[in-house]
């Protein structure tokens, strides 16, 4: 057969003759399904999965699917499980079955495995959250779904899944988070790492605020975690310029040709990457230090990303 000839036809005109006589045949409810089987189904006797974690499916790539499969066929089987009444229902592949649906296709290439309801849930979300585009609460609800349903502990969920306990934790984390900041995530509106600051702050409702200056300003996660670090801790922006009686201030020489020049010249280039002073003082005990001022927070998130685009 010419490459040219098959195109159009889908999985059954990749696979050898003897493949297609058993590929071709509708799998019979009286027949055990044996793990690794294929078979090509009607579409009228699948069913979704009703443990698929992934609720969202965007609309414009399950119309390009779509738009391949009619001219290719559906080159990758979905994988279903067959119920008592002869039916089956989806695994896997749920993306595909739709769009294998939206192209007309009466028929589905799938494998048959044997899963149990737990099974069913398990290799769902697994395979589910090995996706790039699931969002990071539905694979927080998924996780939420295999320790109360499988009843797991987050660390053999982490072995099941291959994750790290500390992934898996930051990711249930996030269910802590009001409605209104979960769908943001959801709507990608905000990323993980916004998400994970936000949680660093105890009141909801400073949560939500954070949250719409987030979307609103277009914040980046370091303007963010420096915002919770200074709603946190309030008192760090007021310093105190009494010294402590115990501890009697040095005097500090502030003459330049007192300081060594390697210091000044720490300064210096230091200074290309800021607008504000950057001073070198030297006490009386030999001590150097090169201090930095900046106006505010922007200054010191400018300041360092400056810093990461040179090679210091």
């Amino acid at each position: 057969m010419s490459q040219k000839a098959a195109l159009g036809k889908g999985l059954g005109a990749l696979i050898s003759d003897a493949g297609n006589a058993a590929f071709n045949k509708p799998a019979k409810p009286e027949t055990p399904a044996t793990p690794a089987s294929i078979a090509e189904i009607p579409v009228e006797k699948i069913s979704a999965n009703p443990y698929q974690p992934r609720t969202t499916f965007d609309e414009q790539a399950l119309s390009e699917l779509s738009e391949s499969i009619k001219t290719l066929g559906l080159i990758q089987p979905i994988t279903v499980r067959q119920l008592e009444n002869g039916n089956y229902q989806i695994i896997s592949g749920e993306r595909r079955f739709r769009a294998a649906s939206m192209a007309g296709l009466s028929h589905i290439p799938a494998y048959i495995r044997k899963a149990d309801d737990q099974g069913m849930l398990e290799m769902a979300i697994v395979e589910n959250i090995q996706r790039e585009n699931l969002d990071a609460i539905e694979v927080a609800l998924s996780f939420q779904r295999l320790i109360e349903e499988c009843s797991l502990t987050q660390e053999a969920m982490a072995e099941r899944v291959g994750k790290k306990r500390a992934t898996v934790t930051n990711y249930l984390r996030l269910l802590k988070l009001p409605a209104e900041i979960q769908l943001a995530l959801r709507a990608q509106k905000l990323t993980m790492g916004h998400a994970r600051a936000l949680l660093s702050i105890e009141d909801p409702e400073q949560q939500i605020a954070l949250c719409d200056q987030i979307i609103e300003g277009n914040m980046s996660v370091r303007e963010v975690e420096a915002t919770v670090h200074k709603m946190n801790n309030p008192q760090s922006e007021e310093v105190d310029v009494q010294p402590e009686k115990e501890k009697p201030t040095k005097k500090v020489v502030e003459t330049p040709q007192e300081i060594d020049e390697s210091f000044i010249k720490i300064a210096e280039i230091f200074g290309k990457y800021t607008n504000n002073n950057v001073s070198v003082r030297r006490s009386e005990k030999g001590e150097s230090a090169v201090t930095f001022k900046f106006s505010d927070d922007k200054d010191v998130l400018a300041f360092i990303e400056a810093l990461e685009k040179t090679n210091l």
